[in-house]
């Protein structure tokens, strides 16, 4: 084939798997053999509305058969496939199509009311409608010249088509979340992609034999590459679940033999402390991995009690996204770590000036290899922020390598509180008190302060049926902590403002709490 990149997947498998299941979604299932013809007249749909190598094509949609279709179909043509959130607001989206200069939109009816004011004014030029299924949380009809997917399907021909693609070139943008100032939009190559899966399918052990249920959205990089991309590329199943729901995911887990799952802590404490926790069969999982933060402990011992052992690790968009992973192995005697390097890609820890730093010595956390972005989307000044002369990434993350290279994350360097001259790294406050049992979820800020110029405050929100004080949460750091670095104030929140994949938006929180 000329095409090495990932739009060649489905016709590489296709050989090795054919008659076995790929897809499975809402009772629907799609075998490799028909995931290979469907990409093929998707890619003649494409090539219909004027796509060409290099092109953008963009997709808005709830986890779905269409969302990988639609990726790989963007890969025969040579185009760059482009995941929009779908918690965009309209103007979001506008800037992020407008940004790419994607000229098709590839959408879920579902989405229509925020698809056409989204993609007004931008470089689409042609929309093409996804139907997901009746959502009563949306009323918008789709307009009569968007095209049906699945009748555009039905009249294409599946003609395979091999252009030149090679790992150099870009296989996705993915735009960060925008906590913080205008978004950006990370290009990931082919081969930044492939080298990603491959470190999953070294460090996880993954098999053809797979079955990985897709609780987390499919626009987030951790769901795509870490999970979704690495199963398909080894031969495994994919059941696709449009929205998180605790009870539902239980019951898939246990309807499918599900073997993989992953999310973030606040996906597990969820499944955790659902009332079907107890009942359902769950015991087909062998692989749970969890990034964005640290897992509670309770929640980590609600596991342990069933048998069950998680996979850390800590990553970023802009590696593809995995850097570090922590084997079940090591999950109690490196308790809190972020784990080891991936297999091909390396970690360092550097002072301000760019000089690596000794095992124990807090720095930024530098990372490299073939997973790494090259750049992020016409924005050369990001680019060039964000790598020192070496070409290690500058990930704005803060940490420290033990002697055997194991990484502890601190904080984000720009979450990181200066109080009297003294550095306070809010994660670190926030595991203990996530400690206690009340509490669902704790973020921690700096505010200002006459007199230490800022210090911290803990935002709290409690578990439904328990109560707590602040007085209950200080006095819990109390003799835990250096003085300093225990808040001078708790408030409580109903709940937490969160990103599409779950972590939570501290620059938000800044606005309401600061």
């Amino acid at each position: 084939m000329l095409n090495n990149g990932i739009g060649s997947w489905p016709h590489r498998r296709l050989p090795k798997s054919a008659g076995r299941t790929a897809l499975v979604c809402r009772g629907r299932t799609i075998s490799y053999d028909e995931l290979a013809d469907r990409v093929d007249r998707l890619a003649a749909v494409l090539r219909g509305h004027g796509v060409r190598p290099g092109d953008r094509v963009a997709y808005l949609g709830e986890n779905h058969p269409a969302f990988l279709e639609t990726l790989f179909a963007a890969g025969v043509c040579g185009a760059v496939f482009v995941p929009l959130n779908t918690r965009l607001a309209a103007p979001e989206l506008q800037f992020a199509l407008t940004d790419s200069g994607a000229t098709v939109l590839v959408y879920a009816t579902s989405l229509t009311g925020l698809a056409l004011p989204g993609s007004e004014g931008t470089a689409v030029q042609h929309r093409v409608r996804v139907d997901d299924g009746p959502d009563p949380r949306f009323t918008s009809t789709p307009p009569a010249e968007d095209v049906d997917l699945e009748e555009a399907l039905a009249a294409a021909e599946p003609v395979r088509h091999d252009v030149p693609v090679t790992l150099e070139d870009p296989a996705m943008i993915l735009y960060t979340s925008g906590t913080t100032g205008r978004p950006k939009g990370a290009v990931l190559t082919h081969g930044n992609v492939t080298w990603n899966c491959m470190n999953v399918l070294v460090d996880f052990d993954l098999a053809s034999t797979d079955v990985s249920l897709m609780i987390s959205p499919l626009f987030h990089v951790a769901a795509l590459d870490m999970g979704a991309l690495p199963t398909l590329l080894k031969g495994g199943t994919l059941v696709l679940e449009p929205r998180f729901e605790p009870g539902e995911a239980l019951r898939l887990i246990e309807e499918h033999r599900a073997t993989a799952i992953s999310g973030v802590p606040t996906t597990y404490q969820l499944l955790a402390e659902h009332p079907d926790w107890a009942t359902r069969d769950i015991s087909s999982l062998t692989k749970l991995t969890c990034g964005g933060s640290a897992v509670p402990h309770r929640v980590l011992a609600a596991y342990e009690e069933r048998g069950l052992s998680f996979t850390m690790g800590y990553g970023m968009t802009e590696t593809a996204p995995g850097a570090t992973t922590l084997p079940v192995r090591y999950s109690a005697s490196r308790a809190g770590s972020g784990g080891l390097p991936h297999f091909f890609t390396d970690v360092r820890i550097a002072d301000p000036l760019g000089e690596e730093l000794p095992p124990g010595q807090t720095g930024e956390i530098q990372i490299c290899g073939p997973n790494v972005i090259h750049e992020y989307w016409q924005r050369p000044d990001a680019t060039a922020e964000s790598f020192d002369a070496g070409g290690w990434f500058k990930s704005g993350d803060m940490g420290h390598l033990d002697d055997d290279g194991f990484l502890f994350i601190s904080d984000r360097l720009k979450d990181m509180i200066i109080s009297g001259g003294e550095n306070i790294y809010p994660a670190e406050v926030e595991q203990l008190i996530a400690e206690l049992d009340a509490v669902a979820a704790v973020a921690v800020i700096g505010v200002p302060d006459e007199k230490w110029g800022e210090v911290g405050r803990a935002i709290v929100t409690v578990r439904d049926g328990t109560s707590l004080t602040a007085e209950e949460v200080l006095g819990h750091l109390d003799g835990r902590l250096a003085r300093y670095k225990i808040p001078k104030s708790v408030v409580f929140a109903d709940q937490m403002p969160r990103t599409a994949s779950g972590k939570i938006r501290k620059a938000d929180l800044r606005k309401q709490f600061g």
